[in-house]
């Protein structure tokens, strides 16, 4: 949860941010943009946009707060023993970015002694921003703007499931979400963060994954239980520094997905 003795206003100074990320980022999309690729025996992609955008992010928080520290996908841990800490993923969906597919974002989250203070996810070509600090969330876009809140689920009949890919999953984690799967009222594919979104926004009931990076789940906890969501581990615990992770809308269909995904 966020830090309850933390009463600073911090959702004009993210805007702000995602401003000079969104800025960076979109010369670059739908464009013939180079790729480099991080890993040697599989694909993780990175571009320019990336880079671009953390840069552009890391400048401004430097500057204003120059104590605090920093850790980002693309430039690494400056977090030293600072006690706040900016957890920041200039473009979660990179591969969803260089297909041309709107559904990536700029993901930019605080942490304060290891807990979430505030997070946002950014979409500057759509204009979407969703945001919350644990407590309360909320939504600006293209048609206007307004508090976030999940939908009532009880079940995982009722509920629709969504995953970046199956392909996320090997061996027993494979049969421990097609358990989930084979309940769940609809199940769909992609959208990274967008997915984690649609859940705070009441669009979405459930969203499990496996391993994730701190940077692609941090900024969306305080998102998704400021609008009365769920987000943990696979076997209940904190989510912050990502892995197995499972979102849900209602605690009640958490609840079972957790048990589905225990083979309970």
């Amino acid at each position: 949860m966020a830090d309850p003795h933390h009463t600073h206003d911090w959702a004009p100074f993210f805007h702000r941010l995602a401003d000079a990320a969104g800025a960076a980022a979109l010369p670059y999309f739908r464009t013939r943009l180079a790729v480099d690729n991080k890993e040697i025996d599989a694909f993780d992609p990175v571009t320019e946009a990336d880079k671009a955008a953390e840069v552009a992010i890391r400048s401004l928080v430097s500057e204003r707060f120059p104590d605090h520290g920093f850790l980002g996908e693309e430039f690494g841990d400056d977090s030293g023993g600072a006690e706040h800490v900016w957890v920041v993923d200039p473009i979660d969906g990179t591969r969803a970015f260089i297909a041309g597919l709107p559904v990536w974002g700029t993901l930019i989250g605080l942490k304060r002694a290891d807990a979430p203070v505030f997070g946002m996810m950014a979409q500057p070509f759509i204009g979407e921003r969703f945001f919350g600090d644990g407590r309360t969330a909320g939504y600006t876009g293209p048609h206007g703007s307004g508090p976030l809140r999940t939908r009532p689920c009880a079940d995982l009949a009722s509920a629709t499931l969504f995953t970046t890919t199956p392909a996320l999953f090997k061996g027993a984690e494979a049969d421990a979400f097609g358990r989930v799967e084979g309940e769940v009222r609809l199940s769909r594919y992609g959208c990274d963060c967008y997915a984690y979104c649609m859940v705070a926004g009441g669009h979405v009931d459930l969203v499990i994954e496996t391993g994730l990076k701190t940077f692609d789940i941090m900024a969306l906890i305080p998102v998704i239980e400021g609008a009365g969501g769920v987000v943990t581990d696979w076997e209940g615990g904190s989510a912050i520094d990502g892995g197995r992770v499972v979102a849900a809308g209602d605690p009640r269909v958490h609840e079972q997905a957790l048990k589905r995904l225990a083979g309970l």
